[in-house]
């Protein structure tokens, strides 16, 4: 069960675009924008908020990649693995980070809320491949010594 808070937000982030169908996406957007995640609680009170069917609600959360149920760290690590990115070794990268945050394929996020690891098909960088970004800022050219770094940076300099 959510805090109060969780629903008093979520219903001034309704208020800011209007109490309207076509107004779900954003809706959720800044949702999981404020929480990293989209509660599925907080989905089933939008719906209704809305006037939507929760089912509705729920089938265009599940649709679009973007949302997540589950909640994500602080920094979202998105490795690519697009053709560019795998063909210049994108996935020692990967392996690197899966050992340097202690996560696996199912494990994507690590105990503290920190890091979230996720792989994606493209990050539409592939001159700079192999690429990753961190909360969307792009980090091109990478090693994985340059990703133990950047995650050495982000844990402020913490070993």
């Amino acid at each position: 069960m959510l805090d109060q808070a969780y629903y008093d937000k979520a219903q001034e982030i309704i208020e800011q675009h209007g109490v309207a169908q076509a107004s779900l996406i954003p809706i959720i957007q800044d949702i999981q924008t404020e929480y990293r995640y989209l509660p599925p609680e907080l989905l089933s009170f939008v719906a209704k908020q809305l006037g939507i069917n929760e089912a509705k609600a729920y089938s265009v959360a599940t649709f679009y990649e973007n949302f997540s149920f589950e909640p994500k760290g602080k920094y979202i690590i998105k490795v690519c693995d697009g053709t560019a990115c795998h063909v210049r070794r994108s996935t020692p990268i990967l392996e690197r980070l899966y050992s340097e945050l202690g996560l696996s394929k199912n494990k994507a996020t690590t105990d503290d809320m920190l890091f979230t690891l996720e792989t994606v098909s493209c990050l539409g960088a592939c001159g700079l491949a192999p690429v990753l970004t961190v909360n969307d800022k792009v980090y091109p050219s990478m090693t994985p010594d340059a990703a133990t770094e950047l995650i050495q940076e982000l844990r402020g300099g913490e070993a």
